[in-house]
């Protein structure tokens, strides 16, 4: 059992120390555990940087009036939103929590777009006296609720509206968000799109600047974004010939996949761009639009792949003829996805990366729960108690889906700079933290 010592799912700075044992920006792996405690997640600068700039290039070369909007769900801290600020990128945020991140990193805020199906009065109050950019509504209510915040605060708000267009994408059905049965979006197949283009523009302090829909994520097939493209601008046709909807804006959401397993390569940037830009182009002129502005949100697909998670390993239990469990110590509770999505990742070892794996083994974590397994069936060198294994692409959805479940504490996230300079972003939690928002008698 062979497997390439460095596979293209780590981060592109990944490599192997002198020290024989994997590196990231040149910082070798159990060296940070040691300075930063374990479990350790670690992001690395340049491969967001790049990848930043890889999603410019390609949207812009294919259709220059494009903008990427970072999806600050994936993952949102101030270190990381300033990286994508200076990268040119805009923002997405669905909670006022977001927000406030967005904020505190002092992201320019009509460079921000205020997303989520049921935002509440006090956060729109909050996004439109920040000077939001855009807010994509969700629901008939938000429009009453966006037009009466804006008059109250003396403007007229530019929005988005966003639909739902019943095409399947082929994904978990958890993440898939732009089917019929969905609780994101104003479906076209019954009318409620329509309505809500009649009812926003007769909104005085909302600006209708353009429509957006999001099919799911992650999504390894293309044709599911050529499809509801043409799908939606036909709807658009039929609201400017019938209402007079100028679509200035358009948005086909996020959700382009990264690779998580060596067997299962994503799409390349390229392709996402070729296929949305050429569709867009396509459906315009078959319906006579002059191009609108075009958005695309990548989320997972700019912190993906920049992030690692570190485990040291405890417990080994071997079941003859069956399994071998081998325990870490994180789990479900700084990583829920394959728990909740069956999501799967591959499992590397720090410390002898070069080695041919010689056992297949179960990851699982330490929470008490039987279903709290990280990775099934991985194959990987020998391990003992003590060793330290990195489940590479950890970087998007891992750390904002994490909880204190039996009452653990959150692990530390470290960036590494382009420089290979290690730097704290979020401190581990402490038993105190956990006991700070309790009230005592």
């Amino acid at each position: 059992m062979t497997q390439p010592p460095i596979p293209d799912i780590l981060p592109l700075t990944a490599s192997v120390h002198a020290s024989c044992r994997l590196a990231i920006a040149g910082c070798d792996l159990r060296e940070l555990i040691e300075e930063f405690g374990s479990p350790l997640y670690v992001y690395d600068e340049l491969t967001i940087r790049s990848i930043c700039r890889e999603f410019m290039a390609h949207f812009t070369r294919m259709y220059p009036n494009s903008s990427i909007e970072y999806s600050s769900k994936a993952f949102s801290n101030p270190a990381i939103l300033q990286i994508i600020e200076k990268e040119g990128l805009h923002l997405d945020v669905v909670t006022g929590g977001e927000l406030a991140v967005a904020s505190a990193a002092r992201f320019p805020m009509d460079r921000v777009n205020f997303h989520g199906n049921n935002k509440s009065r006090a956060e729109l109050v909050e996004a439109v006296k920040s000077g939001i950019g855009r807010v994509t509504i969700d629901s008939f209510h938000e429009i009453s609720l966006l037009n009466e915040v804006a008059a109250e605060a003396g403007i007229v708000q530019s929005a988005l509206l966003r639909l739902s267009p019943s095409i399947d994408p082929h994904t978990h059905r958890l993440t898939s968000t732009g089917i019929l049965d969905s609780k994101f979006g104003f479906s076209i197949e019954t009318g409620a799109a329509e309505d809500a283009v009649q009812q926003t523009m007769a909104a005085c302090n909302i600006d209708l600047a353009g429509l957006h829909f999001h099919l799911g994520s992650p999504l390894f097939e293309l044709e599911p974004y050529a499809e509801a493209i043409d799908y939606v601008c036909a709807f658009a046709a039929r609201m400017r010939d019938r209402h007079g909807l100028e679509m200035r804006e358009f948005s086909p959401g996020g959700g382009m996949a990264i690779g998580y397993m060596r067997s299962q390569p994503s799409p390349l940037i390229s392709q996402y761009a070729r296929t949305i830009a050429q569709s867009l182009i396509t459906a315009c002129d078959d319906h006579g639009f002059d191009l609108p502005k075009l958005t695309v949100e990548p989320g997972r697909a700019i912190v993906g792949r920049a992030g690692v998670a570190l485990y040291t390993v405890g417990g080994i239990k071997r079941i003859p003829g069956v399994r071998t469990y081998v325990s870490v110590d994180g789990g479900m509770g700084d990583n829920i996805r394959p728990a909740l999505y069956d999501s799967q990742y591959e499992v590397i070892s720090v410390d002898n990366p070069l080695d041919e794996a010689c056992e297949k083994v179960t990851i699982a974590g330490k929470f008490c729960e039987s279903g709290d397994l990280l990775a099934r069936d991985a194959e990987l060198p020998e391990l003992n108690p003590g060793n330290i294994v990195a489940l590479p692409s950890a970087g998007a959805y891992c750390v904002p889906m994490a909880s204190n479940y039996n009452m653990q504490t959150r692990p530390a996230i470290v960036l590494l700079s382009v420089e290979g300079i290690p730097r704290l972003i979020r401190r581990r939690e402490s038993y105190a933290d956990l006991l700070s928002t309790a009230v005592f008698e």
